[in-house]
Protein backbone atom coordinates (compact mmCIF):
# COMPACT_ATOMS: atom_id res chain seq x y z
CA UNK A 1 0.00 0.00 0.00
CA UNK A 2 1.10 3.56 -0.75
CA UNK A 3 -0.04 6.36 1.53
CA UNK A 4 0.60 10.11 1.25
CA UNK A 5 -0.44 12.43 4.07
CA UNK A 6 -0.32 16.21 3.52
CA UNK A 7 2.75 15.88 1.29
CA UNK A 8 4.30 19.00 -0.14
CA UNK A 9 7.35 19.42 -2.37
CA UNK A 10 9.45 22.39 -3.42
CA UNK A 11 12.86 22.68 -4.99
CA UNK A 12 15.17 24.99 -3.07
CA UNK A 13 13.52 28.30 -2.25
CA UNK A 14 11.04 28.06 -5.13
CA UNK A 15 7.26 27.69 -4.88
CA UNK A 16 5.66 24.38 -3.94
CA UNK A 17 5.43 22.05 -6.93
CA UNK A 18 3.15 19.64 -5.06
CA UNK A 19 0.70 20.76 -2.39
CA UNK A 20 -1.11 18.88 0.38
CA UNK A 21 -1.21 15.51 -1.37
CA UNK A 22 -3.18 12.96 0.66
CA UNK A 23 -4.17 9.67 -0.95
CA UNK A 24 -3.90 5.89 -0.75
CA UNK A 25 -3.14 3.42 -3.53
CA UNK A 26 -3.98 -0.21 -2.83
CA UNK A 27 -1.73 -3.10 -3.88
CA UNK A 28 -2.56 -4.51 -7.31
CA UNK A 29 -4.31 -1.36 -8.56
CA UNK A 30 -3.78 0.35 -11.93
CA UNK A 31 -3.97 4.13 -12.36
CA UNK A 32 -3.31 6.71 -15.02
CA UNK A 33 -1.57 9.85 -13.76
CA UNK A 34 -2.67 12.80 -15.90
CA UNK A 35 -2.39 16.55 -15.95
CA UNK A 36 -0.99 19.41 -18.04
CA UNK A 37 2.70 19.80 -18.76
CA UNK A 38 4.53 21.23 -15.77
CA UNK A 39 1.89 20.03 -13.30
CA UNK A 40 4.45 17.96 -11.38
CA UNK A 41 3.78 14.43 -12.67
CA UNK A 42 7.47 13.55 -12.92
CA UNK A 43 8.12 14.98 -9.44
CA UNK A 44 5.33 12.81 -8.03
CA UNK A 45 6.80 9.75 -9.74
CA UNK A 46 10.20 10.58 -8.21
CA UNK A 47 8.58 10.60 -4.77
CA UNK A 48 6.98 7.23 -5.50
CA UNK A 49 10.32 5.91 -6.74
CA UNK A 50 11.91 6.97 -3.44
CA UNK A 51 14.55 8.96 -5.32
CA UNK A 52 13.24 12.17 -3.75
CA UNK A 53 11.92 13.04 -0.31
CA UNK A 54 9.08 15.51 0.24
CA UNK A 55 9.58 18.92 1.80
CA UNK A 56 6.81 18.16 4.28
CA UNK A 57 4.22 15.54 5.08
CA UNK A 58 4.44 11.77 5.40
CA UNK A 59 4.85 8.97 2.87
CA UNK A 60 4.34 5.33 3.79
CA UNK A 61 5.27 2.49 1.43
CA UNK A 62 5.44 -1.23 2.10
CA UNK A 63 4.25 -0.49 5.63
CA UNK A 64 7.19 1.78 6.49
CA UNK A 65 7.48 5.53 7.02
CA UNK A 66 9.78 6.64 4.21
CA UNK A 67 10.88 9.76 6.08
CA UNK A 68 12.41 7.65 8.86
CA UNK A 69 14.50 5.37 6.66
CA UNK A 70 18.23 5.64 6.09
CA UNK A 71 19.75 5.55 2.61
CA UNK A 72 20.57 1.83 2.72
CA UNK A 73 17.00 0.91 3.56
CA UNK A 74 15.66 3.23 0.85
CA UNK A 75 17.86 1.48 -1.70
CA UNK A 76 16.56 -1.90 -0.54
CA UNK A 77 12.96 -0.75 -0.90
CA UNK A 78 13.64 0.74 -4.32
CA UNK A 79 14.42 -2.75 -5.61
CA UNK A 80 10.70 -3.45 -5.29
CA UNK A 81 9.87 -0.58 -7.65
CA UNK A 82 10.32 -0.61 -11.43
CA UNK A 83 10.48 2.50 -13.61
CA UNK A 84 9.95 2.97 -17.36
CA UNK A 85 11.11 6.24 -18.90
CA UNK A 86 9.89 7.88 -22.09
CA UNK A 87 13.43 8.09 -23.49
CA UNK A 88 14.12 4.35 -22.98
CA UNK A 89 17.62 4.80 -21.41
CA UNK A 90 19.01 1.64 -22.98
CA UNK A 91 22.79 1.26 -23.25
CA UNK A 92 23.83 1.14 -26.91
CA UNK A 93 26.88 -1.06 -26.33
CA UNK A 94 24.76 -3.81 -24.73
CA UNK A 95 22.48 -6.25 -26.53
CA UNK A 96 18.77 -6.42 -25.81
CA UNK A 97 19.41 -9.41 -23.55
CA UNK A 98 22.18 -7.59 -21.68
CA UNK A 99 20.10 -4.42 -21.24
CA UNK A 100 17.18 -6.34 -19.78
CA UNK A 101 19.45 -8.41 -17.53
CA UNK A 102 21.37 -5.38 -16.26
CA UNK A 103 19.37 -4.92 -13.01
CA UNK A 104 20.10 -8.54 -12.10
CA UNK A 105 23.80 -8.17 -12.90
CA UNK A 106 23.94 -5.08 -10.68
CA UNK A 107 22.54 -7.20 -7.86
CA UNK A 108 25.40 -9.67 -8.37
CA UNK A 109 23.40 -12.54 -9.86
CA UNK A 110 25.12 -15.00 -12.19
CA UNK A 111 23.95 -15.22 -15.79
CA UNK A 112 23.35 -18.94 -15.44
CA UNK A 113 20.73 -18.16 -12.80
CA UNK A 114 18.75 -15.63 -14.83
CA UNK A 115 19.40 -16.52 -18.49
CA UNK A 116 16.20 -18.52 -18.96
CA UNK A 117 14.05 -15.93 -17.16
CA UNK A 118 15.36 -13.10 -19.35
CA UNK A 119 14.78 -15.10 -22.53
CA UNK A 120 11.27 -16.02 -21.41
CA UNK A 121 10.43 -12.38 -20.65
CA UNK A 122 11.80 -11.19 -24.00
CA UNK A 123 9.65 -13.77 -25.76
CA UNK A 124 6.65 -12.58 -23.76
CA UNK A 125 7.11 -8.94 -24.85
CA UNK A 126 7.67 -10.00 -28.46
CA UNK A 127 11.44 -9.53 -28.61
CA UNK A 128 12.57 -13.14 -28.71
CA UNK A 129 14.03 -12.65 -32.20
CA UNK A 130 15.84 -9.42 -31.19
CA UNK A 131 17.68 -10.82 -28.20
CA UNK A 132 21.16 -10.18 -29.66
CA UNK A 133 20.36 -6.84 -31.33
CA UNK A 134 21.82 -3.59 -30.02
CA UNK A 135 19.49 -0.61 -29.34
CA UNK A 136 20.49 1.39 -32.48
CA UNK A 137 19.05 -1.46 -34.56
CA UNK A 138 15.72 -1.54 -32.69
CA UNK A 139 12.59 0.40 -33.62
CA UNK A 140 11.05 2.82 -31.14
CA UNK A 141 8.45 0.27 -30.13
CA UNK A 142 11.05 -2.45 -29.69
CA UNK A 143 13.16 -0.15 -27.51
CA UNK A 144 10.15 0.65 -25.33
CA UNK A 145 9.28 -3.02 -24.91
CA UNK A 146 12.91 -3.72 -23.97
CA UNK A 147 12.74 -0.90 -21.41
CA UNK A 148 9.55 -2.39 -19.96
CA UNK A 149 11.16 -5.83 -19.77
CA UNK A 150 14.16 -4.36 -17.98
CA UNK A 151 11.85 -2.62 -15.49
CA UNK A 152 9.99 -5.81 -14.59
CA UNK A 153 12.76 -8.44 -14.75
CA UNK A 154 13.24 -8.08 -10.98
CA UNK A 155 9.50 -8.69 -10.42
CA UNK A 156 8.76 -5.35 -8.76
CA UNK A 157 5.70 -4.87 -6.60
CA UNK A 158 5.18 -1.40 -8.10
CA UNK A 159 5.78 -0.30 -11.69
CA UNK A 160 5.94 3.40 -12.56
CA UNK A 161 5.94 4.66 -16.15
CA UNK A 162 6.69 8.26 -17.14
CA UNK A 163 5.04 8.99 -20.51
CA UNK A 164 6.02 5.52 -21.78
CA UNK A 165 4.03 5.88 -25.03
CA UNK A 166 5.26 9.34 -25.98
CA UNK A 167 7.67 8.08 -28.66
CA UNK A 168 5.45 5.53 -30.39
CA UNK A 169 2.39 5.67 -32.63
CA UNK A 170 -1.19 5.39 -31.27
CA UNK A 171 -1.60 1.74 -32.25
CA UNK A 172 1.60 0.69 -30.53
CA UNK A 173 0.81 2.84 -27.49
CA UNK A 174 -2.40 0.85 -27.01
CA UNK A 175 -0.47 -2.42 -27.31
CA UNK A 176 1.92 -1.20 -24.63
CA UNK A 177 -0.95 -0.39 -22.26
CA UNK A 178 -2.33 -3.88 -22.86
CA UNK A 179 1.11 -5.18 -21.87
CA UNK A 180 0.98 -3.13 -18.67
CA UNK A 181 -2.50 -4.53 -18.04
CA UNK A 182 -1.14 -8.09 -18.29
CA UNK A 183 1.51 -7.23 -15.72
CA UNK A 184 -1.17 -5.74 -13.50
CA UNK A 185 -3.20 -8.95 -13.69
CA UNK A 186 -0.13 -10.74 -12.34
CA UNK A 187 -0.34 -8.54 -9.23
CA UNK A 188 1.91 -5.55 -9.99
CA UNK A 189 0.66 -2.13 -8.91
CA UNK A 190 0.96 0.18 -11.93
CA UNK A 191 0.92 3.96 -12.33
CA UNK A 192 1.30 5.38 -15.84
CA UNK A 193 1.86 9.10 -16.32
CA UNK A 194 0.35 10.16 -19.65
CA UNK A 195 -1.27 13.10 -21.41
CA UNK A 196 -2.61 11.05 -24.34
CA UNK A 197 -6.38 11.48 -24.42
CA UNK A 198 -7.03 8.50 -26.69
CA UNK A 199 -5.55 6.18 -24.07
CA UNK A 200 -7.57 7.76 -21.28
CA UNK A 201 -10.76 7.28 -23.31
CA UNK A 202 -10.04 3.75 -24.51
CA UNK A 203 -8.89 2.31 -21.19
CA UNK A 204 -11.41 3.14 -18.50
CA UNK A 205 -8.96 3.07 -15.63
CA UNK A 206 -8.96 5.19 -12.45
CA UNK A 207 -7.26 8.51 -13.08
CA UNK A 208 -5.10 10.62 -10.81
CA UNK A 209 -5.39 14.21 -12.07
CA UNK A 210 -2.56 16.54 -11.07
CA UNK A 211 -3.11 20.23 -11.73
CA UNK A 212 -1.40 23.24 -10.15
CA UNK A 213 0.17 20.96 -7.54
CA UNK A 214 -3.14 19.49 -6.37
CA UNK A 215 -4.21 15.88 -6.93
CA UNK A 216 -7.75 14.60 -7.47
CA UNK A 217 -8.99 11.11 -8.26
CA UNK A 218 -11.50 10.15 -10.93
CA UNK A 219 -12.74 6.56 -10.93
Amino acid sequence: MIEFEDVGLRYGDGPEILKDLSFRIDPGSFHFLTGPSGAGKTSLLRLLLLSLKPTRGRISMFGEDVMRLNQDRLLQMRRHIGIVFQEFRLLDHLTTFENVALPLRVLGQNEADYRDNVRELLNWVGLGDRIDAHPPLLSGGEKQRAAIARAVIGRPDILLADEPTGNVDPELSERLVHLFAELNRMGTTIIIATHELHLLKKFRLPQMLLDQGKLTFND
